[in-house]
């Protein structure tokens, strides 16, 4: 086979520092946020969360790793952040879960009605949720540390 084909879906999670609601305008964060990563070649598919987090629907490249992806992310946002009101920054760690492709519309879905989502349940509730769901092995005193 002469060409590489991947699907490198993933639904990221991070939040701020002690998840404060340090997030002024997050309808503009989350633009800016699609920007960064369309300049880095990645494809945002969805982007939203709080006032305290952020959930990115992403396509990576075959070549891009997660964990880069999501440095660079975080970065150039906590600096465009800082030049507007003080920013407490982003918490150390991050939720990444591959998404099948058939799974897109649900995760995009989700993604855009956080507001809704959390009417009812606390960001801390949904990370945990979403690492119970992936499968993920964690302990619970160390997540939100």
């Amino acid at each position: 086979m002469g060409h590489t084909y991947t699907s490198t879906l993933f639904h990221v999670v991070f939040s701020s520092k002690e998840r404060r609601s340090a997030i002024a305008e997050p309808a503009k964060l989350w633009a800016y946020v699609a920007g960064v990563a369309r300049n880095l070649h990645y494809e945002p598919l969805a982007i939203g969360g709080t006032e305290n987090h952020v959930h990115i629907l992403v396509r990576l490249l075959a070549d891009a790793s997660v964990s880069e992806a999501v440095q660079k992310l975080k970065s150039n946002s906590s600096r465009w952040l800082r030049k507007a009101a003080p920013w407490p920054g982003w918490q150390e760690g991050y939720g990444a879960f591959s998404v099948s492709a058939s799974n897109v519309d649900v995760v995009r879905r989700y993604i855009q009605n956080q507001a809704e989502h959390h009417q009812s349940r606390s960001f801390e509730e949904e990370f945990l949720a979403l690492l119970l769901k992936s499968g993920v092995t964690f302990s619970r005193a160390e997540v939100f540390d």
